[in-house]
């Protein structure tokens, strides 16, 4: 009986939330400077978390040397930034910097 007590107050917590959202979403300019604000410090906490992560490893990543995250990172930057697409952009980097490190990974962490 707990559980669905505890359930139904984090689902009461999570939709209210969502319903407030809605309702007042047709009221917000998304081109205000608080958004370009918010959106420069979502910007900055993602980068900080991924520079973290990757400077400051733990696990399995942590055997990759430095060397090899930060060139994984300098391609996925530079495919970011490409001029041409259809290979520029926040997805293909993804993509690029994913597959490179697990290309690290498999040459400086597998067994041989």
């Amino acid at each position: 009986m707990n559980e669905l007590i505890l359930v139904l107050a984090a689902a009461l917590g999570t939709y209210s939330w969502r319903f407030l959202g809605v309702v007042l979403s047709g009221r917000i300019r998304t081109d205000s400077e608080f958004f370009q604000w918010i959106s420069c410090v979502t910007y900055a906490m993602v980068a900080g978390l991924v520079l973290r992560i990757v400077i400051l490893p733990v696990g399995l990543l942590a055997q990759i040397p430095l060397f090899a995250r930060l060139v994984c990172i300098g391609v996925a930057l530079v495919v970011m930034v490409w001029p041409y697409r259809p290979f520029r952009g926040l997805v293909p980097a993804i993509l690029v910097g994913a597959v490179l490190m697990v290309g690290a990974g498999l040459h400086f962490v597998a067994p041989a």
